[in-house]
């Protein structure tokens, strides 16, 4: 899986688009050097599929004179690839060199002189000081999914050294200058296709890209580019819309996402900024899915609890309720009336909501009996979280605007606050491609945005490869 690790994220770029991003990858130097190691593994496999074509013809021998000569079956037995590096190019793209690297062939030869006389045996080719220079491209497919192309290769061998077992090998090395040469130009010819074939097979796996992430029912994520990278001599950041949508419906916020920055990190492979746009535009969602609402019953509150969703209870704080509905449980449906509103900064992530509370009289025969509304505002401080490849979260409740306030508030930490939390640890999905998995994760919560540093890992059809 040739230089997955770097260019999975990096390589959506349509560019019709100018809104800034709710989500912004940056991917560093460390990050580069683990492609660099995928890359080589998927190469060297490459490059050992060479197929040098059969060699025969005339050469005259003095003083044997016409010497009919062939050599065949010749198959790669070792590949090695101990020098290489990958560098951003600003502005540009990436641009990848191989240098002292070395093949090892071996096949068989055969020979016929003075038109009766033949011979034959075997050979061993060593082809070093192979260099390979290539420059990619990143491109987006009709779909917003990444694809990569080699802009232009080249390949020179700079030496090959022939060795001829058996029989009149002695021939041979009368005009071993002639085959080295014949055989350097079939190796140089097909390098550069190689790899260039190395290249593109990355592009069926970047098309497992989550640009469009499924997060529950209600819910997906666009992860679509907002704009080219921008590529500097450290590191290439992306920009991606980081937009949450109902599913099956696009409809836009009231508001868009702000610019911000990326620290000048460089610790970890990958940083991640998550905007408090991303988080704010799933707030829209939910609400305008009805997602944001829950009744409360008796049943959900502890045992332990003095305070019971009955009319005896609310009838202690509002005596009518007590007169015209004696002895009867209750139920409240807790609801935001607009979008939560979700604010970051340094180490702390708030989350404002304004909201009612319906109560109900429920009557033995199941019928309800509106009892009261009441406004509220509250407040939630949040503890986001990674779970593998999702963001996840927490909230613990702040404070309380209102009437009856012990008794909501109960209500809100026994009932909402628990159910809220169950589905915040379910997370929603961050950008990945294929089986990425994040290791060394740290995550900070800083203005405006939550910043995700991480190694990756990457399981590839080679196996597993551990940054």
């Amino acid at each position: 899986m040739f230089l997955c690790c770097w260019l999975v994220l990096g390589a959506l770029i349509p560019l019709t688009l100018s809104t800034d991003p709710g989500v912004k990858v940056k991917l560093t130097a460390k990050g580069l050097e683990y492609g660099r190691q995928l890359g080589m593994v998927s190469i060297q496999e490459k490059l050992k599929t060479i197929q040098v074509p059969d060699f025969s013809g005339n050469q005259r021998v003095t003083p044997i004179g016409k010497v009919k000569y062939s050599l065949t079956n010749l198959k790669i037995v070792d590949v090695g690839l101990p020098t290489s590096s990958v560098a951003l190019v600003p502005g540009t793209g990436v641009r990848l060199s191989i240098g002292k690297a070395f093949i090892r062939l071996h096949g068989n030869w055969r020979v016929k002189f003075l038109r009766i006389i033949k011979n034959s045996g075997s050979f061993d080719l060593s082809v070093s000081d192979l260099t390979v220079g290539t420059s990619i491209a990143v491109e987006s497919d009709e779909t917003g999914r990444p694809a990569v192309n080699t802009v232009d290769c080249a390949a020179t061998v700079g030496s090959a050294n022939i060795k001829f077992h058996g029989g009149a090998s002695w021939l041979y090395n009368l005009f071993r200058k002639f085959i080295d040469k014949a055989i350097r130009r079939a190796l140089e010819r097909q390098i550069c296709p190689l790899v260039t074939n190395a290249i593109s097979d990355l592009n069926p796996q970047l098309k497992t890209l989550n640009v469009l992430a499924k997060v529950d029912k209600h819910a997906e994520i666009e992860y679509s580019m907002v704009s080219s990278p921008a590529v500097t001599a450290s590191s290439l950041e992306l920009g991606l819309k980081g937009e949450f949508y109902n599913i099956g419906k696009k409809q836009e916020p009231p508001f868009s996402a702000a610019a911000f920055n990326l620290p000048p990190q460089a610790d970890s492979m990958l940083y991640i900024g998550l905007s408090a746009f991303t988080a704010n535009s799933a707030a829209f969602v939910y609400s305008a899915a009805g997602a944001l609402s829950l009744y409360v019953t008796d049943d959900m509150v502890p045992p332990a609890s003095p305070f019971r969703l009955n009319t005896n209870t609310f009838g202690v704080f509002i005596p009518q309720i007590a007169q015209r509905f004696l002895g009867l449980t209750m139920k409240l449906l807790v609801k935001t009336v607009k979008p939560p509103v979700v604010t970051f900064e340094p180490n702390n992530t708030m989350v404002k909501a304004s909201g009612t509370v319906t109560a109900y009289a429920i009557h033995p025969n199941s019928t309800l009996s509106p009892l009261f509304v009441l406004n509220l505002e509250s407040s939630v401080s949040a503890q986001p979280f990674l779970s593998e490849m999702r963001v996840a979260g927490r909230v613990s409740l702040n404070k309380w605007v209102g009437l009856l306030n012990s008794i909501f508030r109960m209500v809100l930490r026994a009932v909402v606050i628990p159910v809220l939390n169950v589905q915040l640890a379910k997370g929603y999905p961050l950008p990945a491609i294929g089986k990425m998995q994040l290791v060394n994760t740290q995550l900070q919560v800083l203005k405006d945005y939550m910043l995700i540093g991480t190694d990756v890992q990457f399981n590839s059809i080679h196996g597993a490869s551990r940054g």
